[in-house]
């Protein structure tokens, strides 16, 4: 029987960011799920359980540290890794990030989407 691709959701509002970090994963082997929002993410990471999860922090209807902390407050969703993404690059957002449970955090400006890739790799391990 064929093993399974890993998912991963993708939590971004910004569609063009969007398709080129689904495009990266996609072509690493990854099923790529998406979410234009925090709440159509949580729906969709509640009902598909993907293995990883790219969580924008800038985003409308629940942003991604009030996503983050509905995540970590499902039990079934616990232990998922989650890495937020955004623009902003302020120490003190990375703090609340980690301090709610991210399990790393990325500037988007910072990072390719093949570096983000072996990045959640090196946490699916």
């Amino acid at each position: 029987m064929a093993k399974s691709k890993t998912k991963v959701l993708i939590v971004e509002d910004d569609p063009t960011l969007a398709e080129m970090y689904g495009t990266k994963f996609t072509a690493e082997g990854f099923e790529v799920l998406h979410a234009a929002d925090g709440v159509e993410g949580l729906e969709i990471a509640r009902a598909k359980k993907p293995e990883a999860i790219l969580l924008d922090v800038m985003m409308p209807k629940l942003d991604g540290f009030a996503t983050l902390k509905e995540l970590r407050a499902d039990k079934t969703m616990k232990k998922v890794p989650v890495v937020m993404l955004t623009n902003l690059g302020q120490e003190e957002d990375i703090k609340k990030g980690k301090e709610l449970g991210a399990d790393d955090y990325f500037v988007k400006a910072n990072q390719t989407p093949a570096e983000i890739v072996v990045k959640v790799k090196a946490l699916l391990k």
